[in-house]
């Protein structure tokens, strides 16, 4: 009887990870070995990537809201709090929008907030 190989699947997984690795410059391209270490490495960056963008984009919003603040006359930590206290429910992301396209908008948020 003969030896019952997995040509078909192999095949087929070899195929997935070197068109994920088109692009790719020397040996990664075309190196079954060298492909699979780098398209595991790159989808393990993307992974990570992923989580850092968010922290990122957070520190971002953060550092535009503290310079609106700043120009409204108050700081960031005392906006938020002050914020919390007159539970005005508005995330970072939009208070960071109002404070670069709509500052009178956002003015006003501040107003409220201090008052």
């Amino acid at each position: 009887m003969p030896r019952a190989n997995s040509k078909v699947a192999s095949h087929r997984r070899k195929k997935r990870i070197l068109k994920l690795a088109k692009g790719y410059w020397g040996a990664r391209k075309n190196v079954w070995t060298v492909a699979k270490h780098h398209i595991e490495k790159g989808l393990l960056h993307a992974y990570v990537g992923r989580k850092l963008k968010k922290r990122q984009y957070r520190r971002l919003w953060i550092v535009r809201i503290n310079a609106a603040a700043r120009i409204n006359g108050t700081t960031y930590s005392r906006l938020i709090h002050a914020l919390k206290l007159k539970n005005i429910m508005i995330n970072r992301k939009i208070l960071a929008d109002f404070a670069m396209n709509r500052p009178e908008v956002f003015a006003s948020i501040v107003k409220q907030a201090m008052s």
